[in-house]
């Protein structure tokens, strides 16, 4: 059983960093793709970062420069966000085995997400 758990949302200013977690057990080996999506109150869930198990990575272009998505032998994942904004405010969520395309409907599993809020 494929479980994704997120942590480390909270609420900051503008211009300040956080680190999310994303703890994932259950995933088989091989090749696989992990990322985060965040969704805005009223908004489409929109993908932030993602990595393939070759270590390639690919960003939104509203975070390129600003988060940085990596992981570790463990398949946790990690995304640093540095420079945050008040449009970065939003539920982000762990997502594994899909594409780099960063696609919601292509990820197969899902964690119940980390609160973010930015305040200017």
């Amino acid at each position: 059983q494929v479980q994704l758990v997120e942590s480390g949302g909270d609420s900051v200013q503008a211009g300040g960093s956080l680190r999310l977690s994303c703890a994932v057990s259950g995933l088989s080996d091989g090749a696989y793709c992990m990322a985060w999506f965040r969704q805005a109150p009223g908004k489409e869930r929109e993908g932030v970062a993602a990595i393939y198990s070759d270590g390639s990575t690919n960003y939104a272009d509203s975070v390129q420069g600003r988060f940085t998505i990596s992981r570790d032998s463990n398949k946790s994942v990690y995304l640093r966000m540095n420079s945050l904004k008040p449009e970065d405010t939003g539920m982000y969520y762990c997502a594994a085995e899909g594409t780099p395309k960063m696609v919601a409907a292509d990820f197969g599993y899902w964690g119940k997400g980390t609160q973010v809020t930015v305040s200017s």
